[in-house]
């Protein structure tokens, strides 16, 4: 079997093996001019719809104001209780260390409820009681 695998092609092997190669690179070839077509196909397509004018019923928008020209969204003066409580509270902190919003302390505190109430559960599961 070693033989067989150092000994040269004979010349049916040999025109075998060009066959095989002359067929992938025909297969080769095929999809190279299909991905081609498709290429150019997309790109007239592209070219088709950046030719058409927008339609003449479309609104114009016009360009948002600037955002030195629009009233602030928060008045800190007048903060409704959605603005309460996700905004952090001032405080006199002398490291700048903003303080925790009350909705952040809100949702820490259930959490921490439900994983407590989780532990006594598996506890109290284990333990057979309930």
């Amino acid at each position: 079997m070693a033989d067989q695998q150092t000994a040269p092609l004979t010349d049916e092997e040999r025109a075998e093996l060009e066959a095989l190669r002359a067929e992938k690179a025909a297969r080769e070839q095929a999809e190279r001019a299909r991905r081609e077509r498709a290429e150019l196909e997309a790109l007239r397509a592209e070219a088709k719809a950046a030719e058409q004018p927008a339609p003449a019923s479309a609104p114009v928008a016009k360009p948002a104001p600037r955002a030195d020209e629009r009233p602030p969204v928060v008045d800190p003066d007048n903060l409704t209780f959605g603005q309460r409580m996700v905004m952090t509270p001032k405080t006199d902190d002398p490291d700048d260390i903003p303080g925790m919003p009350p909705a952040q302390k809100i949702i820490i505190a259930i959490v921490l409820l439900v994983a407590v109430g989780g532990g006594i559960w598996i506890a109290l599961s284990n333990a057979g009681m309930v």
